[in-house]
């Protein structure tokens, strides 16, 4: 089970939380993003920006508390505040990867994190370069062992850029993420029509683990 928590800002608590010891639970941070508070992009310098409830403490202390948790933080995200966030292509992507290496090494080290989820909304027109920015971070941050798991979350505008990086880097994301409610699926069968929709696109669940957002 993933739940993504943090984004709006209220202060949450993570043992507010019903937590089954026999199931796997992750919680996905929300959000750390690539900009100053004022929402400018940062290169590649990643900060946190979810309720500032959810303190390292508090993770250390859930995860000690049941080991089916894992925490995750979420990158990215639709927006912040007023400002809508969208990938930029760097103008130079090995120092953009290099700084995303470098920031979320240390996020992840600071709240004791063992993934991080993708969860880019908005595109330019002529993209060049979130494939292979996204694929070679993912690719870096598990070879350094800072994290053991990567998902991505897109949705039906965003299949696209989504397909391309599942499918040259496939081999190192380990679920689809998939934002079901963005397609108003109401009704078991719709469920299970856009699921089979998924497979025919590309982001098939059969070669990776696939959960829905939702």
């Amino acid at each position: 089970m993933m739940e993504y928590i943090g984004a709006t800002g209220a202060p949450v608590k993570l043992d507010a939380v019903p937590i089954e010891d026999g199931i796997d639970f992750r919680f996905l941070l929300s959000f750390a993003i690539d900009s100053d508070p004022s929402g400018n992009a940062q290169d590649g310098k990643f900060s946190p920006y979810w309720a500032n409830t959810l303190t390292p403490e508090s993770i250390a202390a859930i995860k000690q508390s049941h080991p089916n948790v894992k925490a995750l933080a979420s990158i990215s995200g639709c927006s912040w505040g007023n400002k809508v966030l969208r990938w930029y292509n760097p103008v130079d992507v090995q120092r953009w990867i290099s700084n995303a290496v470098t920031s979320l090494s240390s996020i992840a080290r600071q709240y004791h994190l063992n993934s991080i989820d993708f969860d880019y909304e908005n595109f330019p027109r002529r993209d060049s370069t979130f494939t292979y920015c996204i694929g070679e971070l993912i690719t870096l941050l598990k070879n350094q062992s800072v994290i053991s798991l990567a998902t991505i979350a897109p949705y039906h505008k965003t299949t696209a850029p989504y397909i391309e990086l599942f499918e040259k880097y496939g081999d190192v994301i380990d679920f689809v993420n998939y934002q079901f409610y963005t397609d108003k699926v109401r009704k078991p069968r719709s469920y299970v029509e856009a699921f089979e929709l998924m497979k025919v696109v590309g982001l098939n669940p059969m070669e990776n683990n696939f959960s829905s957002k939702d």
